[in-house]
């Protein structure tokens, strides 16, 4: 018996606009020590509050626009020397591979006598985060604008993007984001320079499996992509129930889970602790980081994963915290520091599903033939013949009697079996299947052992893929002490994002972008220029 059911949300997908944008500018972002590409680094624009966040392979893009004014690029990651380039360095066809040092960085005198004095225990570090939540966070209405996506991975391919520029208007920490938010569309389309893959695209269905997250259990909260996203902010809605087993952050994060300090990290020439917890179940483990201030324990970062320890890896195959669960989900959530606050950075949600396509090769249909007195089973592809005309393969119970067989014949997608009875017992049996309305059960049923067709498909198997499922929110500009708009040209919470939404275009729209993934990984390392 399972003893945890984990708790996630269930989203919806429809219909999209399709529009363009101008020409993007590439760039990757590399680590200069491992060769590794780096994700969810922050770039901006200097000096126009605008910027963008990379993605998990460490590409980005800029529109053009801004090298015309020889505009430079501010680059920042966690654990990484700040780095500035020249927009115009950047080209249209192939990314730019800019290389980030790892950087090395000493806490200031102050900081390591108040820690020689009197260390504090990484529980009490995430203590006293939660205890200053209300004095690090807006809880005045402020606003960002930023890129929004939803797409699948299959076999790492990018497949079903979807695109939106939005701007999420949030009355604060004080007040229930689930019901005081508002979002204004700017923009949304369906990328179909990715490939769609309709089934992967269904709604999660967990009466027909055909779509499903395995082991664990969703809500329909809904059912609008995005305001599921902020939902798995649990910094955000640290007073109400988040997700397994972070539940409610306020109460129960310091409760569930066992804390250690990691390695010392910076961002930006602030000093960040390194808290690593984690907790095992006995269906699941959850492994996690949190990223503290060394001055007012506000917190910048915060990592969460979720493996399935039901499902394995194969032998010797371990995830990145070095268990052999299969990942169930996982949330990064990031928050920067503007004018004493911190506000939001991006948002990215992770979670693996199952597609299940229908069998290939099934029975279409099961007919009693009187004038040859006979069964007819009809399959969708034909059967293979050794094994179709085998009628040991075949069961047949009329009224709870099994009926034996003389012999069957093939002919392409059709079986015929014919029974081995006295001839008025058949008669008077094929009579009464034939009168029947309804057949059931209890009247005749034929059951088949497994047998392929000649394409080699198994009778009545499913197949099944496995998939990732990404949703995600890259911040590109904070508005602080920003009042919600007295028009109603908001999202509908109810209804999906890309289904019959209002959309509104500011004066400033071009000041924003879609940072489209890269469809191809450019693996070469060239000289840096």
């Amino acid at each position: 018996m399972k003893l945890y059911r984990i708790i996630l949300f269930l989203w919806i997908t429809g219909t999209l606009t399709v529009f363009g944008q101008s020409d993007l500018l590439k760039g990757k972002l590399i680590d200069a020590s491992t060769i590794e590409p780096i994700a969810f680094a922050t770039i901006a624009v200097k000096g126009k509050a605008v910027g963008v966040i990379s993605n998990a392979d460490g590409s980005f893009q800029v529109p053009q626009r801004f090298s015309a004014y020889g505009d430079t690029l501010q680059i920042s990651s966690m654990g990484y020397e700040k780095r500035e380039i020249l927009i115009s360095t950047l080209s249209i066809d192939v990314p730019r591979r800019i290389y980030l040092q790892p950087g090395l960085f000493e806490l200031d005198e102050a900081i390591v006598k108040a820690k020689r004095k009197r260390p504090l225990s990484a529980r009490k570090i995430v203590r006293r985060a939660i205890e200053n939540i209300p004095k690090n966070y807006p809880f005045h209405p402020f606003s960002t604008v930023g890129y929004y996506r939803d797409y699948q991975l299959r076999e790492n391919s990018y497949i079903n993007l979807n695109e939106a520029i939005l701007e999420v208007f949030d009355s604060g920490f004080g007040k229930l984001d689930s019901t005081t938010t508002k979002v204004q569309i700017y923009q949304y389309k369906q990328n179909d320079d990715f490939e769609r893959d309709t089934l992967a695209d269904d709604l999660y269905d967990y009466k027909s499996l055909r779509k499903i997250i395995d082991n664990a259990y969703l809500f329909n909260y809904g059912g609008n992509e995005f305001t599921i996203l902020r939902v798995h902010d649990a910094i955000r809605n640290y007073n109400v129930g988040a997700y397994s087993f972070v539940n409610r952050f306020d109460l129960d994060l310091l409760k569930n889970h066992n804390f250690s300090k990691g390695n010392n990290t910076h961002l930006g020439g602030e000093a960040l602790y390194t808290i690593k917890f984690r907790k095992t179940y006995p269906d699941y483990s959850a492994f996690g980081t949190l990223y503290i201030s060394h001055g007012d324990y506000a917190i910048h970062k915060m990592e969460y994963t979720v493996y399935d320890n039901q499902k394995r890896y194969p032998h010797k195959i371990v995830n990145k915290h070095k268990s052999s669960g299969q990942l169930l989900f996982e949330v990064v959530t990031e928050y920067q520091r503007q004018g004493g606050r911190m506000y939001p950075n991006y948002i990215s949600f992770h979670n693996s599903f199952i597609s299940q396509e229908p069998p290939i090769f099934r029975v279409e249909f099961i007919t009693a033939d009187l004038s040859r007195r006979c069964f007819v089973v009809e399959f969708t592809n034909e059967p293979d013949d050794d094994e179709a005309i085998d009628y040991s393969n075949y069961t047949i119970v009329h009224k709870g009697q099994k009926i034996r067989l003389k012999y069957s014949l093939k002919f392409n997608n059709k079986v015929f079996l014919f029974p081995k009875m006295k001839l008025k017992k058949e008669i008077e049996m094929f009579k009464e299947i034939i009168r029947a309305k309804t057949v059931s059960r209890s009247l005749f049923e034929i059951k088949i052992k497994k047998m392929k067709d000649v394409e080699g498909n198994v009778l009545n198997k499913w197949t099944k893929r496995n998939y990732d499922q990404l949703r995600e929110f890259f911040v590109q500009r904070v508005k602080p002490n920003t009042s919600i708009p007295d028009d109603n040209l908001f999202m509908d919470k109810g209804k999906p994002i890309f289904k019959n939404q209002p959309m509104v275009r500011p004066d400033n729209f071009d000041d924003y972008w879609m940072n489209t993934p890269l469809q191809k990984l450019y693996n070469k390392k060239p000289a840096e220029q």
